[in-house]
């Protein structure tokens, strides 16, 4: 069996050592075939570093690296010389200083690897002039157009979000280092810029007006990830045994307008840990930053499914103007789920979060910020899952109401996250999405949009929320016969109405029924 290359970003090493790899050398070919400049936006452990290796290779002309691989025998091999720069490794909190280690090694590494004369050591304190120099000595070294390829281009930026002051500087320096494409355009044969956000042009490479974005282009949409095919294939021997309708709930769902995709690291580490599953991605690095912005655009956590956003929106993302959804969804905690065209060709997108991992994940962050406790799904899940199971609404209940009296005061009164009127579905919302359910809010039918909707295996519950308020909470769901939706599924159809006190700070009434 081959061996899983977890972790591993050189694409050498994966060819000659009996790794793992899905071709992607397609997307090479079409990348060298058509245009110079391109941008592409995902999230991290995504692949994207490994694909960059895979083109420089392509591009440095080693061809047996593709013996058996797409790229093989449609492309020259023509030898270019390539300059790679990578900020993914650095921790630039003190922006000055790393920035300054990381220009230093990363120009005086390609210097190394292409065997150029260094300049003298001033060079590298102006990052512009640097790079400029470099094109200038490899184009003259090698008489042939330069690649030029970067890697985790605004990392400086993103470990900067909370300190938008730190923030705008580090995006300045880096404009004036990118500007060296725009100047140098006639030396370069292929530039190619990574990255998980997506800064507006203006912002970043004023100037490079020919920058052909793929990140939603259809016929890019699985240049990183693994494919539904990409497992029942290249992975079919590893994935033998695996419960596959599991794995899809887990792990795929991401978007970018071609074919749903997974997580390559997800993949991976469940395969290595005996087809386990758990949160692998998310482990490797939380979203903090996501609080501070939340607290600032008091955002409804339910919201962020199904929420609906414009191209320019998420294509505009910018310091001084950050949308949470765009955010959320170059980060990889959303994805797209459908794309709408308005009658005069405008494109709307519609989010939501992709799979299992992250909304489990999500909303236990969550969960522990509305309620300053990290055990309230150990607490309570069993009870959750036992009342559910049975389709015990009062025992449901009952739950829900110790869950709201656990929570301290100071959390409903100083809360900046939600409105008052939506803390307590967005707390139902996070604390049931964190044990593991798949929920969905504001679920759409012919007759309305339904509160909440929780759909197990066997059942599903069709749930109604009340704020002080006489109104039979149960009412709005029998007049709109917001079941008939589910009828066709073959399950057990319940109805939940619940009727909240903002001054009790908890559950005054509930009413339900079964279909």
């Amino acid at each position: 069996m081959k061996r899983l290359p977890i972790g591993m970003q050189t694409f050498s090493e994966l060819i000659k050592n009996n790794y793992y790899y899905v071709d992607k050398t397609p997307f090479v070919y079409k990348l060298v075939s058509s245009g110079k400049f391109y941008f592409l936006s995902r999230p991290r452990r995504f692949g994207k570093t490994l694909f960059l290796d895979t083109l420089a290779e392509a591009m440095a002309g080693n061809r047996e690296l593709f013996k058996g691989l797409y790229l093989y025998d449609k492309y020259d091999f023509k030898s270019h010389p390539v300059i790679r720069l990578s900020f993914g490794s650095g921790d630039y909190s003190k922006l000055q200083s790393e920035l300054e280690t990381a220009f230093e090694l990363m120009f005086s590494n390609n210097y190394r690897e292409l065997k150029l004369p260094r300049p003298d050591a001033s060079t590298y304190k102006n990052p512009k002039l640097a790079l400029a120099d470099l094109i200038q000595r490899a184009y003259d070294r090698y008489e042939a157009p330069v690649v030029v390829l970067i890697d985790e281009y605004d990392k400086p930026i993103l470990d900067n979000l909370t300190r938008p002051e730190v923030a705008r500087e580090a995006r300045d320096i880096l404009k004036n280092l990118y500007s060296v494409l725009k100047d140098y355009d006639r030396y370069i044969r292929l530039a190619f810029i990574t990255g998980v956000s997506k800064f507006s042009k203006l912002s970043l490479f004023s100037g490079l007006n020919n920058l052909e974005d793929i990140t939603v282009d259809p016929a890019f949409g699985e240049i990183c990830g693994y494919t539904q095919e990409d497992l029942e294939t290249d992975f079919a021997e590893a994935m033998e045994g695996a419960r596959m309708d599991l794995v899809q709930l887990w792990y795929n769902g991401y978007s970018y307008l071609g074919k749903k995709l997974y997580n390559p690291f997800d993949i991976l580490l469940f395969l290595s840990k005996g087809k386990t599953f758990s949160n692998y991605w998310w482990q490797t690095g939380s979203p903090g930053f996501l609080i501070e912005i939340l607290k600032r655009q008091r955002y409804y956590l339910p919201d962020l499914e199904n929420s609906r956003a414009s191209e320019e929106l998420l294509n505009a993302f910018d310091i001084d103007r950050i949308d949470i959804r765009a955010l959320l969804w170059q980060a990889g905690y959303l994805t797209i789920k459908d794309i709408q065209t308005n009658p005069m060709g405008v494109r709307f997108f519609t989010l939501g979060v992709p799979n299992i991992e992250v909304q489990y994940s999500l909303n236990q962050f969550f969960l522990y910020y509305l309620s300053d406790s990290q055990d309230l799904p150990i607490k309570f899940g069993s009870q959750i899952e036992a009342a559910l199971e049975r389709a015990d609404m009062g025992a449901l209940v009952g739950v829900l109401k110790s869950l709201f009296a656990g929570i301290p005061y100071n959390n409903y009164v100083n809360n900046e996250i939600v409105s008052a009127e939506g803390f307590w579905a967005s707390l139902v919302y996070v604390f049931l999405s964190a044990i593991g359910y798949r929920v969905v809010c504001e679920d759409a039918t012919n007759q309305g949009r339904i509160d909440m909707t929780l759909e197990t295996f066997t059942d599903v519950f069709i749930i109604e929320f009340k704020v002080d308020t006489a109104e039979p909470p149960l009412g709005q769901i029998e007049r709109r016969r917001y079941w008939e939706k589910y009828q066709g599924l073959g399950k057990r159809i319940h109805l939940l109405g619940i009727t909240f006190s903002s001054e009790e700070r908890n559950i005054t009434g509930w009413e339900a029924k079964s279909i």
